[in-house]
């Protein structure tokens, strides 16, 4: 069971970077604007996003369900437990690139979203709401 699970966290292992290659690849891009770059990392994302959970899953089937960290403990497997420390470093390094890449897409669309409201300014008339404060 032990060998099987660490197959399994190796190849987990192998996928995770495969997935912060492509994050950072779209990152690349995100500060290039190359538009058409980013819709092509969308697909690779998503597809090393399905080896990952194909690879959770068995995974899980594997360790019945149970938390991983009780049962590198019990093992006492010095190869699996430096796996699972892997998978650990690899995963907080994709959740970092990703939020990176999601904040630098929300500051390219608001900075978009001002210049737009300076080109194009709303030409409604200027009212007043309930707590007198002027709708804009």
């Amino acid at each position: 069971m032990m060998q099987k699970l660490n197959d399994v966290m190796i190849n987990e292992t192998q996928s995770l970077k495969v997935l912060l290659l492509e994050l950072e690849n779209q990152h690349k891009n995100i500060v290039t604007n190359d538009v058409f770059g980013m819709e092509a990392c969308v697909n690779k994302i998503k597809e090393a996003n399905k080896n990952i959970a194909h690879m959770e899953v068995l995974r899980r089937k594997i360790t019945e369900n149970k938390a991983m960290g009780p049962i590198i403990d019990a093992a006492k497997d010095p190869e699996l437990e430096k796996n699972f420390y892997k998978i650990k470093l690899l995963l907080q390094a994709v959740v970092l690139q990703k939020d990176t890449n999601e904040l630098l897409i929300r500051q390219g669309l608001s900075f978009t979203n001002r210049m737009l409201n300076v080109l194009n300014p709303v030409r409604e008339a200027k009212t007043y709401n309930g707590y007198g404060k002027v709708k804009k």
